[in-house]
């Protein structure tokens, strides 16, 4: 007797619905990919008890006549494709045909659809994959399609569903990624017969981004222009430097459109991002990738959430460049903040006078520090010994050596105040008010300036006293002969020594190695995942960091205003000022509003 049985039709089609329909928000997000597919200027989402008890979508798209809507509801019918090789170019979010008849098996499904220029339209109810009633309707142009008790008759699946609340913030999450994809749509979200979230229809991604995150996070955006690598354009908008989250929630990827997970790409942005974000943080983005569909494979996952790529290294780069240079331009930005000198003090007239601790009074008017003042009081002196020299590695450090008293410039781009607790230096911008830490943008200066120095005189390296013979797999021995002049730019002196096999007798001087096999197979795996042009010190960066955090002035090390006004020019001067090799800020703007809501003066 034979063991295998053909399933029943109703149970092959719960079984298929079960890789589609996971929950309600999947629901919602097939649902909404078949009306922007359908060329909707308006959709409405509608949910009750976070989409359990009823999902509604409403779009004002093409609609459908009757034969159509009839064939929409069976397994594998669309309008999308038609051959084998329509697969290799998908244009569209949907393509399968399995995302409607699978809802209709596990619901109680209602679909209302007409033409537009349609007398009459159609409408169908389906219970549990039955059609139940063929009718006409009177709805507007476009497709209603309303689905209630999702898994009534799949107990099994509706038990693993989770809080109303939590499901109905995954709808709202799907939600915002098609808002996001589609500016150019207006989105209407219903919770409980009240708006939730209403979208209207706008021409920027900004517009749409603001609409939805509020202009505060908008303001710690960068935006990517327009950027074409080799048919990949990249765009979007990005967290500057030092803005980042402790979670990938707000680090959102679109693929032509298609929100997508993908490694490669979330690689590639800590790529772009390197020292401008801390370890362990993920930077906010809302990046869109756009390329030739035959260039990428989206029938991979049964939700559409994963892709594949034909050349996956040309995508890494251009979102490794696009991302590098967008940050890289942040810094003409801040620079711009500091080119309008702040409004000149105002002289005020002699104030009351105030009572000193010796019992003398002093005049309030005479406490303010003049603007033409050379060195404000809470500088060091200039005879003290101080780390002024420290700001250049190759000069021995000599705190007896005088230091030239330098008056501020009349063309300065910022007004130094002060230093507040000998370690943040208080400046005035036209903006507003900058505090700087001077231990982290000293370290910004020396790391940028030393790792300079070994891109262009080599990095330092040291013959071992007895060379290390291993042996590597295939794929990983592959990569090691074609990147054999990489590994000796950074000071690792390699050859092939037979099958699989390689001799290791130079190393890196800086770095501390006491296994060298086991560094060699470390380098193998994280230069697999960094960008081609990235800098052949990459590894040793974090060592570079850590020399130059030793070097760099500390908290309460004492500083001279013309040390002071130095390290500001040479921060600024930086490629990323905005952030240490570490990734914590180096400076923080507050602005007049700012200022003006602390003290009450605004609201």
């Amino acid at each position: 007797m034979s063991r295998i049985k053909l399933l029943p039709e109703t149970l092959a089609s719960q079984v298929a619905a079960g890789e589609v329909v996971e929950r309600p928000a999947s629901v919602v997000k097939e649902l909404v990919e078949n009306s922007i597919d359908a060329g909707a200027r308006a959709i409405e989402v509608g949910i009750q008890r976070g989409g359990m008890s009823r999902i509604r979508v409403v779009d004002d798209g093409c609609g459908m006549d009757r034969d159509d809507a009839l064939l929409s509801l069976e397994r594998h019918a669309t309008s999308k494709i038609a051959s084998a090789a329509d697969l290799a170019a998908i244009s569209t979010l949907g393509f399968r045909g399995e995302a409607l008849p699978s809802i209709a098996s596990v619901s109680r499904l209602r679909l209302s659809t007409r033409e537009p220029g349609a007398v009459a339209g159609t409408e169908i109810l389906v219970n549990g994959g039955r059609i139940e009633t063929v009718r006409d309707g009177g709805e507007a142009p476009g497709t209603q399609i309303e689905v209630r008790s999702l898994f009534y008759n799949v107990p099994a699946r509706r038990k693993f569903l989770r809080s109303e609340t939590t499901e109905a913030r995954n709808i709202e999450h799907q939600f915002f990624l098609q808002a996001l994809a589609h500016p150019e749509i207006g989105f209407t979200l219903v919770r409980e017969d009240n708006i939730a979230s209403q979208l209207p229809i706008t021409t920027s991604l900004r517009d749409r981004i603001r609409d939805l995150y509020g202009a505060k996070l908008l303001d710690d955006l960068l935006e990517i222009s327009l950027r074409d690598r080799r048919g990949i354009q990249v765009q979007g908008w990005i967290g500057r430097a030092g803005v980042s989250r402790q979670t990938r929630a707000q680090q959102f990827v679109f693929v032509n459109g298609r929100a997508i997970d993908s490694g490669i790409l979330s690689t590639a942005l800590r790529e772009g991002y390197h020292t401008a974000l801390m370890r362990g943080q993920f930077p906010v983005t809302f990046l869109f990738v756009d390329l030739n569909p035959r260039e990428v494979d989206v029938n991979v996952h049964p939700a559409k959430r994963e892709v594949r790529f034909r050349d996956p290294a040309s995508v890494r780069e251009a979102i490794v460049e696009a991302v590098q240079r967008t940050l890289e331009s942040g810094r003409v930005e801040w620079q711009r903040k500091f080119n309008a000198p702040a409004a000149p003090a105002a002289v005020l007239p002699p104030g009351p006078a105030a009572t000193r601790p010796d019992g003398g009074t002093t005049s309030v008017s005479s406490q303010i520090v003049g603007r033409d003042s050379a060195r404000p009081s809470n500088f060091a002196p200039l005879d003290q010994a101080s780390r002024a020299d420290s700001l250049n590695l190759s000069r021995p450090i000599d705190g007896n050596r005088p230091e030239p008293q330098i008056e501020p410039r009349r063309d300065q781009q910022f007004q130094i105040i002060g230093v507040l607790n000998r370690l943040y230096v208080l400046m005035e911008n036209s903006d507003g008010l900058v505090l700087v830490d001077q231990h982290a943008a000293h370290e910004r200066i020396l790391f940028e300036e030393l790792r300079r120095r070994m891109e262009e005189q080599g990095v330092p390296s040291q013959r071992m006293l007895l060379p290390q013979i291993f042996s590597l797999p295939p794929r990983d021995a592959e990569w090691v002969e074609c990147n054999v002049a990489t590994l000796q730019k950074m000071g690792i002196g390699i050859e092939n020594f037979g099958v699989n096999s390689f001799r290791v007798d130079t190393l890196p001087a800086f770095l501390e190695i006491a296994d060298a096999a086991g560094f060699l197979r470390k380098v193998i795996d994280e230069l697999k995942t960094t960008s081609r042009s990235s800098s052949p010190l990459r590894l040793g960066e974090d060592m570079i960091a850590k020399t130059v955090c030793r070097h760099a002035v500390k908290a309460n090390d004492p500083l001279r205003y013309p040390e002071v006004e130095k390290l500001i020019r040479d921060l600024l001067a930086c490629d990323l000022p905005y952030c240490c090799p570490h990734g914590r800020p180096t400076m923080i703007q507050i602005s007049h509003a700012e200022l003006e809501k602390k003290f009450g003066r605004k609201v």
